[in-house]
């Protein structure tokens, strides 16, 4: 980045569980190094990124605006469940963005923190065809305007989310059946996935050319502007 800086971005990382570590990484990661946002995986010692214990976190990547990506692990609960049939990643890693999903949106996380810039793995994983459940649970909360005072469904619209192993025609209908394309940015999972995979899956769908320069490009350079030099 330091000799492309016009070209390229990068996002840190932080030590969680550690809350003191990661709140010093923060600070040292946006002032120092000049970075562009944070990588996240979607749980760290079995407690998912909406969990309360990570709030402290959260309120200052909120009041620093982050832009914070996130992809999935294998969690512990249910790690190759199927060893004789599936790869690990071939299920759990889709399930496990929802899981993290649900977590920001249940605990009010996601309407607690909304200056965050949520980028999710995958399209969302499974959370597009799940999402009517989630729904029903936000009908059966008490609490509801408490947790979601704007709705389950307005917080899904305002998440972004990538298009790595999210491009074939049902994944991307069952996403832009919830999000406009304003949410959706390019990703690959280079190099455990081809990039032409990606291209020739958002090509082929019936994108305008306005709709392909948004995922390209455009939206990524709303969360990063200082790329558009």
């Amino acid at each position: 980045m330091r000799d492309n800086p016009s070209r390229f971005g990068i996002f840190a990382t932080l030590p969680l569980p550690d809350t003191e570590g990661s709140l010093k990484e923060i600070a040292y990661a946006l002032d120092t190094l000049k970075a562009d946002g944070f990588g996240l995986m979607t749980s760290y010692a079995g407690k998912y990124l909406g969990d309360p214990a990570f709030w402290p976190v959260l309120e200052e990547l909120n009041r620093r605006k982050a832009v914070v990506y996130n992809h999935p692990l294998s969690a512990d609960c249910c790690r190759n469940p199927i060893p004789q049939y599936m790869v690990n990643s071939a299920i759990e890693y889709a399930t496990d963005t929802s899981r993290t999903i649900a977590s920001l949106l249940f605990s009010g996380a996601a309407a607690r923190f909304p200056d965050i810039k949520w980028i999710h793995s995958h399209g969302g994983g499974t959370m597009p065809m799940l999402w009517q459940r989630y729904i029903r649970q936000e009908a059966s909360m008490k609490n509801k305007l408490e947790i979601l005072p704007n709705g389950v469904l307005h917080e899904i619209k305002r998440f972004y989310y990538d298009t790595a192993q999210a491009n074939s025609p049902g994944a991307l209908a069952a996403l832009l059946k919830l999000v406009s394309t304003s949410q959706v940015m390019f990703g690959t999972d280079y190099p455990y996935r081809p990039g032409a995979e990606v291209v020739e899956g958002l090509t082929g769908y019936g994108f305008s050319a306005a709709e392909l320069r948004a995922i390209d490009r455009d939206n990524a350079l709303r969360l990063i502007p200082r790329l558009k030099t």
